[in-house]
């Protein structure tokens, strides 16, 4: 069994490697995509959206759903992209252990 102060020594490292880990996810990008790359979002590893690529022929005001459609889809799937970046730091930080933590 281990001794306490092992205990809080495993602790500090963790929490040290989480703070880093938020460093890393404030400058880490992901970009999603819908209409075959006609609409793209940049978002950071926190789920910030940073950019919005939109193609031109897509600008139709006629069309406007199906460009929010987009945008919505684009937005998604750069969503999905920095929770799983987000997935993969956790596990590497907890040694496989599935905690959800909330940032």
């Amino acid at each position: 069994m281990m001794n306490m102060q092992g205990l809080m020594k495993q602790a500090q490292m963790m929490q040290k490697k989480m703070e880093e880990a938020q460093k890393k996810l404030e400058i880490s990008e992901v970009i999603g995509s819908s209409g075959g790359g006609m609409v793209k979002v940049t978002m950071n590893g926190k789920m910030q959206t940073k950019k919005v690529e939109i193609d031109k022929s897509l600008l139709d005001p006629e069309e406007v759903d199906v460009l929010e459609d987009l945008i919505v889809a684009a937005c998604n799937d750069a969503q999905n992209k920095a929770e799983n970046m987000m997935g993969e730091d956790m596990k590497n930080i907890t040694g496989g252990l599935n905690l959800k933590l909330p940032f």
